[in-house]
């Protein structure tokens, strides 16, 4: 660890962060081969990564048109109120709703900006009723639908 609380990567380390971004349901020992290095060392070095969070968890990637969930929305949201307090408990408020998929505070503009997925329009429409109109402190609210996903990434360079 170095001062910072920032685990040190190493080569290794970024070599199995690397091959389990592209796919984390190989078996250790396929794993270990991939990276080169034994499979002992192999499972020591991922049980540290998820001991020390930098591996958070493990899942599987959904096709979202394949589970009836084609809408996806990139979502702009301001507060009347931007007490950090206020700013929590919207966060909060939006962490219980499942189709909210990320939810970023950000700056300068808009206070907040969520990636929704949803079925379709209607659905949209009652979540947005459900997590915004009825939301008092939400001033603004501007969604942008997406037409075509061109590229859909989960994996981080390192």
């Amino acid at each position: 660890m170095q001062d910072s609380g920032q685990p040190v990567l190493d080569d290794l380390d970024r070599r199995i962060l690397n091959a389990m971004q592209i796919d984390a349901s190989h078996t250790n020992a396929e794993l270990a081969e991939l990276v080169h290095i034994s499979p002992p060392t192999c499972l020591r070095r991922v049980k540290q990564l998820t001991e020390q969070q930098v591996i958070q968890r493990q899942v599987a990637i959904v096709d979202p048109d394949k589970v009836g969930a084609r809408l996806t929305a990139i979502v702009e949201i301001t507060l009347d109120v931007q007490a950090a307090e206020r700013m929590s408990e919207f966060e909060q408020h939006v962490a219980g709703e499942a189709a909210v998929l990320q939810c970023y505070r950000v700056a300068p503009g808009p206070d907040f900006v969520l990636v929704v997925q949803v079925a379709d329009m209607p659905a949209y429409h009652a979540l947005a009723h459900r997590l915004f109109a009825t939301h008092k402190n939400v001033r603004n609210v501007k969604a942008y639908f997406s037409t075509f996903r061109s590229k859909f990434e989960t994996r981080i360079a390192v």
